[in-house]
């Protein structure tokens, strides 16, 4: 199936879950993140903030989880049409952009390049690391910009099953996938 045909279909799906649905599948997520990758003190994750209307997996739990552990947290905003770092803290103030999305109110780019962990939003991944989002690139034209070796985690309620059909050398595939039921390894000798 194509990009545009997995993205109705998995949007569809996603708008279907209950509110308990995505609670409960967004604990079991995090959980099996934790389990595989212990968050240890120092660490740098970039983590999405979610967007609750359209049913995205829950983050703030997990963030709030990273602050306590005394990880290092930055989230994405978008300036000048695309993604940049900034590093948040308990106390940071967020504003409300033009999508209706939560970003801090700050657009200082903390350059980044060297993240531990990128928590990365998706409708769909592929059993080769093929992700599908929104289709605006935004993503992964962010990944282009990072050091090869951060661990890019799509966190999804969906299994894989058909490959994304066409992808192309822009698409930068995930490093591993956590679902409710399974991580998913798409690095090579992983």
């Amino acid at each position: 199936m194509t990009k545009h045909e997995l993205r109705t279909l998995y949007l569809e799906k996603r708008k279907a879950l209950s509110e308990a649905d995505v609670k409960l599948a967004s604990e079991r997520i995090f959980s099996r993140f934790r389990e595989a990758f212990p968050v240890t003190v120092g660490q740098k994750f970039h983590v999405f903030i979610s967007i609750s209307k359209f049913n995205e997996v829950h983050t703030a739990p997990f963030i709030n989880e990273l602050y306590e552990k005394g990880a290092r947290v930055f989230v994405p905003k978008m300036l000048d049409g695309e993604i940049i770092s900034v590093e948040i803290f308990p106390d940071t103030e967020m504003i409300q952009n033009g999508w209706g999305i939560r970003e801090p109110e700050s657009n200082k780019d903390a350059r980044v390049k060297d993240f531990d962990y990128i928590i990365t939003p998706l409708l769909y991944c592929d059993r080769s690391g093929g992700r599908v989002g929104y289709g605006k690139g935004f993503y992964d034209r962010f990944f282009a910009t990072l050091e090869p070796n951060c661990s890019k985690v799509g966190v999804g309620f969906f299994a894989p099953g058909l490959p994304v059909a066409d992808l192309t050398k822009e698409d930068v595939p995930l490093d591993y996938l956590v679902t409710p039921d399974e991580i998913l390894s798409f690095r090579i000798g992983c």
